[in-house]
């Protein structure tokens, strides 16, 4: 018997999916998408169904973190354009995951065969492969594998003058993240803010996991929260992250999307912000994989401001958008693939001339 676990929003949308799905199994009905996604592996499900007649960047973001955090089959159902989704699918591996792109004057009784044959796909996925294998230097990816110099956490010593990490990242990202988070030696001496496009449930528990993993302190984005040496802060879902100085010292500041921006928390305002508030000479910005544009004007005025700008190459990006924009505006100080770009970050905070 097939077990399917519906997650829809929609009361419409689940009343005429669960008379499709009925007939094919067991049938687990939800409104909204677990916040812990890896226990959904623990699980006896056989294939999971989203549906969402939305078009905004909690829904993209929503099916970033299902594919990147479980290892069930996906069949995703909505308005964003298939061809933006299929580089998603891409990256991760297009036989566990099949989009269908809905029209919204269509109803889901509609798309009924389409459904049908996309589970019938996705039953005789090979779970044998999961897709990190498209990512090999993960597996071998810390700090005692980057040979900065010889026995680098013994005789480096951090730099005096405080100073500002800044990172951006969309699709692919928060595995960067994570590999960052654990990499960074606890002595590290510059704040490290991130900004990672992700719906506004999801942004908390990602700071904690990290926090668990990670040798420094990582935390949500808290209003007024101050910016202090070895601290890791995550943007928060639905808010921008802009910073104020009060007394010479810098604190974090929520801003709601008055702007309308896409994204929220976007990399640009992030970027904009530091560059009024903290100064591009005392900053450096890094800007990862990730579909669209999102960061790469703040890129350009911060490398014009002084900023060490840099991006991620095509080499290792799993879409490469967001850093290619850097790059094509004249945005980057360098372009490197990620291993290179995590051996900087710990670079930057240190003097490694002696």
């Amino acid at each position: 018997m097939t077990r399917i676990l519906l997650i829809s929003s929609s009361a419409i949308d689940r009343v005429s999916l669960k008379r499709i799905l009925n007939r094919l199994g067991s049938l687990e009905v939800v409104k909204e998408v677990p916040e812990k996604l890896v226990e959904l592996n623990k699980r006896d499900i056989d294939i999971i169904v989203v549906s969402s007649a939305k078009e905004d960047e909690n829904v993209y973001a929503l099916m970033e973190n299902l594919l990147e955090y479980t290892n069930i089959p996906i069949l995703f159902i909505g308005t964003i354009p298939s061809k933006e989704v299929q580089k998603l699918g891409d990256f991760f591996n297009l036989n566990y995951f099949f989009y269908i792109e809905r029209d919204i004057k269509k109803t889901i009784k509609d798309y009924e065969k389409d459904i049908l044959q996309a589970i019938d796909k996705l039953l005789k996925w090979n779970k044998s492969k999961p897709f990190l294998e498209k990512r090999p230097y993960f597996k071998n990816l810390s700090i005692n594998n980057i040979k900065i110099y010889k026995n680098f956490q013994e005789k480096v010593q951090p730099n005096s003058n405080l100073k500002f990490v800044l990172i951006g990242a969309s699709t692919g990202g928060p595995r960067l993240i994570e590999a960052i988070a654990r990499s960074l030696p606890e002595n590290y001496p510059y704040p490290i803010c991130v900004v990672q496009h992700m719906p506004t449930n999801f942004t908390s528990k990602f700071a904690s996991r990290l926090d668990s993993i990670s040798k420094i302190k990582v935390v949500e984005a808290r209003d007024g929260e101050e910016l202090t040496p070895g601290k890791m802060i995550i943007g928060k879902g639905g808010k921008h992250l802009h910073f104020t100085k009060r007394d010479d010292k810098i604190y974090a500041k929520l801003v709601p999307n008055t702007r309308g921006k896409f994204f929220c928390p976007s990399v640009d305002e992030m970027f904009f912000s530091a560059k009024e508030v903290i100064g591009g000479k005392n900053i450096m910005a890094v800007l990862l994989t990730g579909i669209g544009d999102d960061g790469a004007e703040g890129m350009v005025a911060l490398k014009k401001d002084g900023a060490y700008t840099i991006a991620e190459s095509e080499e290792t990006a799993a879409v490469y958008g967001m850093p290619k924009e850097a790059y094509v505006r004249g945005g980057t100080v360098k372009v490197l693939s990620f291993p290179k770009i995590l051996e900087e970050i710990i670079k930057f905070g240190y003097d490694t001339t002696s």
